[in-house]
């Protein structure tokens, strides 16, 4: 069992003056991901920015848990002209029919903006697909953290701070007229690049429109569910609880197990926790876990019990959870690199230079089909353009390839990714990195799988200074130039 620390009850009064820091802390983390590019705007994605986001939904890309055996994939992705990961939730075809209905459900949840939530920056409604996006969450979630650890389990301090920061994610929306969660689970929070704990802003929206509001085993649904179907605030406050006996056991564990027992505490917690506030946090579970829905706490309740058990407000999320920043990149990269590969690992400009001379456009090959009368006076001074891009580039004179480029960029009949890549280059060389960054982007966008497209965006992250996404930018570009040697091979 816990055991009884002295100075709990000092430190649990402490909590009360650092309110203040902490929505400090909060709207930093609002204001620094704005200045990054990443804009929480809710709007409406076509269905071609997704397929460039995900790489055409590649299975790769799928970040759900239970893989593609999900009835609703979850992809991470990238959007174009943005350095920050995206998650993309796309739905079955049956699953919205009316698109109006689908736009309304999905424009009211995009309409809150929390630090305790994964927000939702918009929808994609074409044709029957029907796709929600959200911010991209990177360090797992809490399903992973306490059932599937693999180096070790949560402390007992970070435990209280996700059953806190989930309150007080329920308490916002629920003030914003939002009060209903639809299957609340230790699987819908998450953890972002600092660590701290968030809400999925996919569990406000069912899976379908008749579709089940709980997915998970009968035995931790709400009973009055399981009476007449319909899901009420009520019902989010008992699958709260569910989550606090997650949190104290350790095990995913049905909610008749658990009320009033201390004895399902975690084992590995053995002395690292005070036995007082895990007293209040079980007190609190049995209260949410009635089997009456009048007699359970709302959502200010579950704020102001938990609050005073948030005893380290200074320490960092990503410190108690025992995993590294997310800026921070990995020693070495995941797979053996080609020339290129290695080129762009060392930021070596002068070698990338050589190597797209050398490559030429022979990966443009099918990019283009041009018909007879598409070849028009505007055609060849578009490929003239291009003619003089290609011999400022070889010649190293890299302002004037960018104007030429730009020129036949502009004109817009044909698109080639080796255009791009070789302005994306040139901007590099000029100390330009965000416009290099757009100019790899349009080249993934024009050839999804090609892997030079993945070498330049990491390049332009690095020297953006976001190094963790420029290694995992890296290391795919890595996996998409594996993936064709062995295609190369079996052919």
């Amino acid at each position: 069992m816990g055991c009884c620390q002295s100075s709990t009850l000092l430190r649990v009064g402490e909590r009360e003056t650092h309110p203040e820091k902490e929505k400090e802390k909060d709207h930093q983390r609002l204001s620094e991901a704005e200045k990054e590019g990443f804009d929480f705007s809710f709007s409406e994605f076509s269905l071609a920015e997704l397929k460039a986001a995900t790489n055409n939904f590649s299975s790769d890309y799928i970040v759900s848990e239970s893989g593609e055996k999900a009835p609703n994939l979850v992809y991470k992705g990238r959007l174009q002209n943005h350095s920050r990961w995206i998650a993309v939730k796309k739905f079955s075809k049956s699953a919205w029919p009316d698109p109006k209905q689908f736009v309304e459900e999905a424009s009211g949840v995009g309409k809150l903006r929390h630090p305790r939530l994964a927000i939702l920056i918009g929808f994609c409604c074409d044709g029957d697909e029907r796709l929600l996006v959200a911010e991209y969450m990177p360090n797992d979630t809490l399903a992973k953290h306490l059932f599937h650890w693999e180096t070790q389990t949560i402390e007992w301090a970070m435990r209280l701070r996700v059953a806190l920061y989930i309150a007080q994610a329920l308490h916002y929306c629920s003030s914003e007229g939002r009060p209903l969660y639809h299957d609340l689970n230790a699987y819908r929070v998450l953890f972002d690049q600092e660590g701290d704990p968030r809400l999925s802003c996919f569990g406000f929206m069912k899976n379908s429109r008749d579709g089940k509001s709980y997915s998970t085993n009968l035995a931790y649904t709400p009973p009055e569910y399981l009476r007449n179907g319909r899901v009420t605030p009520e019902s989010v406050i008992y699958s709260f609880g569910t989550v606090l006996l997650d949190l104290l056991s350790g095990k995913h564990i049905p909610p008749s197990q658990g009320k009033n027992n201390m004895l399902l505490m975690d084992s590995h917690l053995e002395g690292k926790f005070s036995t007082e506030e895990a007293t209040v946090v079980v007190n609190l579970a049995s209260k949410c876990l009635q089997y009456e829905p009048r007699e359970r706490p709302d959502t200010k309740d579950l704020v102001t019990t938990l609050a005073p058990l948030h005893t380290k407000p200074d320490v960092r999320s990503h410190i108690m959870l025992g995993i590294p920043k997310h800026e921070e990149a990995p020693s070495t990269p995941q797979r053996p690199l080609s020339a290129m590969g290695e080129a762009c690992s060392r930021m070596d400009l002068t070698a990338i230079h050589q190597i797209l001379v050398a490559t030429h456009y022979r990966d443009d090959e099918g990019t283009n089909e041009l018909s007879f009368q598409e070849w028009t006076q505007q055609m060849r001074d578009m490929l003239e353009a291009r003619k003089r891009g290609d011999h400022a580039f070889r010649d190293k004179d890299f302002r004037t390839a960018i104007d030429n480029y730009s020129q036949f960029i502009d004109v817009g009949t044909m698109v080639s990714p080796t255009v791009f890549a070789r302005r994306s280059l040139c901007y590099l060389l000029c100390d330009q990195p965000d416009p290099a960054l757009r100019d790899a982007m349009q080249a993934q966008c024009v050839y999804p799988d090609w892997p030079t497209a993945f070498y330049m965006q990491s390049v332009a992250l690095a020297k953006l200074d976001m190094h963790k996404d420029a290694a995992d930018m890296l290391n795919e570009a890595a996996a998409l130039e594996e993936k064709r040697q062995r295609g190369a091979r079996g052919s």
